[in-house]
Parts: structure tokens; C-alpha cells; sequence
């Protein structure tokens, strides 16, 4: 089964989909191996490893590279960040084609202007609301698997209202969107307000100390909806141990025990040394495989 395939039967079953933010081969990984049934791959998360704040500074084949080193790393299927799609139509087009090329199981689409911002600050823009379903429809017009998945996030809520979100994820969904991201509803009672008001699923962000109230995801789940991503979790925990790692060696001038004793041996596990360590005699005749080993 496509990964594409997965993604829509996991958002068919009941409940919730929880897909955790990752933004490298490592961290998708890790979100894999836990459990959890999807990645996010963050922009915000993808932007700061390369070294720049969420400020749609990266480009459209940056963040279609990154999207492809995270696929081809996982199982599981990859949402993506696709930010404003990097253009008009025409550029939203190409977008979604190279999205899909690199394995990814669908993408969201905001409608802030270019450069845009991280969705939890202030002095956000966007676009005419037209604009924006206009590259909704350029969107699901162009991909090439009917069940890549096209998310609608607006912006709107934070310049023009509540009232003015709902309506464009209602727009967007009638545009050919599969899924509407309103992005930072700001009391509990607009989070609950949201799965009711929008025709059709919803995604609901989660960003500890952003515009939206703490929630219990299983409370989220009750309240309808379908996907949830949680995109800098694993962003600030690996900031925040790799300063605490760099302060302990600056202080003490000796290598800081590492969490849970790793060893170099048993992080390169993580990403599959055991099975890469049996190719290096696998294609050999069996004489040369007994000598090598």
C-alpha cells in the first residue's frame, strides 16, 4: 500500500490521527519508532536546522529535499509543511508535484503573504481570500495520486477573526481541499467551535506557549478532530539537551555521560547499522564472507 493510501485509511478509521513535528531523517525516525502512525515534517523545525527562523526564508527545493530525505527514511506516511506554496498557481502546481515525487503523503498550504511567519507570532498577513483558493484549487487540480492529501491552513484568525477563518476553511474545502487547518484558534471555546463550524476534517495545531490554549489531545479527539501535529516538540527538546550537553563540557571539560548511557554504537542502531553492517559481506562468494568475518 502507498503510503498516500495509508494516510487516508488511517484519517477513514475512528479517532485521531497524532502525527509528531520531526525535521530530519533522524527525528522522523525517532517519531516512527515510537509509535505514532505519521510524521509531520515541520517548517518551522526544518527552517532552524538550516539556520534561519520560521520567516519563509528557505526555498520551495530546500524544503521538497528535506521532505524527501524524511520520507525515504520512514514507513510511516509524511505530512509536510508547504508553506504558502512558494508562488502563484503556477509555482503551487510545481509544489505539489515535487512534494509528491519526494514521498511525501500530502501537504498544507497557508494564506499568508510570502515571506510568511511562524503561525504563533504576531503581525501576520495574508492574502485575498480568492488568492488563496485559487491556489487550493491549483493544488488539488495537480496532483498526480488522487489520495495525495491537500490541507487548507488559513491564517485568518489572527487579522480578521474567528468568523473570517471559518469561512475560508469552508471555502477551501469546497475549492478541493481535503482537510482545513485553522490556524491558532485562541480560547478553548474556538478550539471546540471549530470541528462543528467546518464542513469537513479538521487539523488542529499544537504548540506549547503559542496563541492556542494547552489541550489534552484525547480531549481534542472528542471534540471531532481528525489530525493533530505537534511540530516543535522535538525541535526545543534537542535544543534544549544540546545546550545542557555543550554548558556540562564547557563547565567540566570532560565528555557528559550521555542520556541513558548511549553509546556511539547504539545511536548509529537507531538509524539501521546492523542491517547496512550485513552488506558489506552479503554479495561476497562464502569463502571470502568466512575470511572477512
Amino acid at each position: 500500500m502507498s503510503q498516500t493510501s495509508k494516510l487516508r485509511a488511517l484519517l477513514r478509521a475512528p479517532g485521531m490521527v497524532i502525527a509528531p513535528g520531526a525535521y530530519d531523517g533522524l527525528t522522523a525516525m525517532l517519531v516512527a519508532q515510537a509509535g505514532f502512525p505519521a510524521v509531520y515534517m515541520t517548517g518551522a523545525g526544518t527552517s532552524v536546522s538550516h539556520g534561519y527562523p520560521d520567516f519563509g526564508l528557505l526555498t520551495e527545493t530546500e524544503m521538497v529535499a528535506n521532505a524527501a530525505r524524511m520520507a525515504r527514511a520512514i514507513d510511516v506516511p509524511l505530512i509536510a509543511d508547504a508553506d504558502t506554496g512558494y508562488g502563484n498557481e503556477l509555482n503551487v502546481v510545481r509544489t505539489v508535484q515535487d512534494y509528491e515525487r519526494a514521498g511525501a503523503a500530502g501537504i498544507h498550504i497557508e494564506d499568508q503573504v510570502s515571506p510568511k511567519r511562524c503561525g504563533h507570532l504576531d503581525d501576520k498577513e495574508i492574502v485575498p481570500r480568492e488568492d488563496w483558493l485559487a491556489k487550493i484549487r491549483a493544488a488539488a487540480a495537480s496532483r498526480r495520486d488522487p489520495d495525495f492529501l491537500i490541507i487548507a491552513r488559513t491564517d485568518s484568525r489572527a487579522v480578521e477573526g474567528f468568523e473570517e477563518a471559518v469561512a475560508r476553511a469552508n471555502a477551501a474545502l469546497e475549492a478541493g481541499a481535503d482537510m482545513a487547518f485553522l490556524e491558532a484558534p485562541q480560547t478553548m471555546e474556538e478550539i471546540r467551535a471549530v470541528p462543528k463550524l467546518v464542513k469537513g476534517p479538521c487539523l488542529l495545531n499544537v504548540v506549547w506557549g503559542g496563541k492556542t490554549p494547552e489541550i489534552d489531545l484525547r480531549e481534542a479527539e472528542k471534540m471531532g478532530f481528525k489530525l493533530a501535529i505537534v511540530p516543535g516538540m522535538l525541535l526545543k527538546a534537542a535544543i534544549g539537551a544540546c545546550d545542557a550537553a555543550l554548558l556540562a563540557l564547557k563547565e567540566t571539560h570532560v565528555h557528559p555521560a550521555p542520556r541513558d548511557g548511549m553509546t556511539v554504537r547504539a545511536a548509529f542502531n537507531r538509524v539501521g547499522a546492523e542491517e547496512w553492517d550485513a552488506f558489506r559481506t552479503k554479495f561476497r562468494p562464502a569463502a571470502t564472507r568466512r575470511a572477512a568475518e
